[in-house]
């Protein structure tokens, strides 16, 4: 699947996506995902940041709330219409732009660093969207980023529950297996049933790449793995958030942080 037509996957999800993320629906990413990736940021104030694959603009924002001069990139132009209307209303200094991540509009070494929040794995051609991130950081930059894990989320993935609803293990197949652009349908499991009945199901092109596959990419892009991350609920925030139990089993999501130390 090529990134335009990827692209065109993302902006048919982009409208409803905005609405259920801003009333809630994504518990993972506003529960743990996200508290778990700006926790591991290093301090960012004063410094320019890109963020790629920015979406509606939360995170872009919660990093901006850090100090940060931040610019965010999507290749959704609605994702992009809806994240001016929030810089709009709250000014963050934030700069927003409609661009494929594999094509970035900045020059050269023009960031201090780059953040991508459970974007990447969703983009067809990860070295050249790895290079991309790398040639627009400056020496010593770096790249934080979230995907969904890729030992605990191939392509088959089920989470086994006991007698009582709650999980005790995760079964998982299917990972050596290449997944160029399956196209999968679904919902936020938090919807209520009005909004499932009302609501299309997301269409989302499928790309997984293996643990190594990642490291390859990131070290042939000029980068050094500096830190991972793999959040956990704690058992407070599982008694709390039910949906995110699972992550106490295997987590859902890695995090990486990748120094632009080499040459490109």
């Amino acid at each position: 699947m090529e990134a335009s037509e990827a692209g065109q996957y993302w902006e048919g999800n982009a409208e409803t996506w905005t609405r259920h993320v801003r009333a809630g629906r994504d518990v993972y990413r506003d529960a743990l995902n996200s508290p778990a990736f700006l926790e591991m940021l290093p301090p960012v104030a004063g410094l320019q940041g890109l963020d790629i694959g920015c979406g509606e603009g939360a995170n872009t924002r919660a990093v901006a709330r850090r100090g940060a001069r931040m610019q965010g990139i999507d290749v959704a132009p609605t994702f992009i219409r809806h994240a001016q209307e929030a810089e709009k209303a709250e000014p963050l200094g934030i700069a927003y732009r409609a661009a494929d991540a594999a094509a970035l509009p900045f020059d050269a070494a023009h960031f201090d660093f780059a953040t991508a929040f459970m974007s990447l794995m969703d983009m067809p051609d990860t070295a050249r969207v790895l290079a991309e991130a790398r040639r627009v950081l400056k020496p010593g930059g770096f790249l934080q980023f979230s995907i969904l894990h890729p030992c605990f989320v191939p392509p088959h993935r089920k989470v086994l529950r006991d007698a009582k609803g709650d999980a005790w293990a995760v079964e998982v197949g299917g990972y050596f297996g290449a997944v160029d652009g399956t196209v999968q349908q679904w919902h936020f499991e938090t919807l209520t049933a009005e909004e499932r009945a009302t609501s299309r199901p997301f269409q989302t092109p499928r790309f997984h790449r293996t643990l190594s596959q990642w490291v390859d990419a990131l070290t042939g892009a000029g980068f050094s793995i500096e830190k991972l991350g793999e959040p956990m609920a704690s058992p407070e925030l599982a008694a709390a958030e039910p949906i995110v139990a699972d992550t106490r089993v295997v987590p859902l999501a890695l995090i990486v942080r990748a120094r632009a130390f080499a040459a490109p």
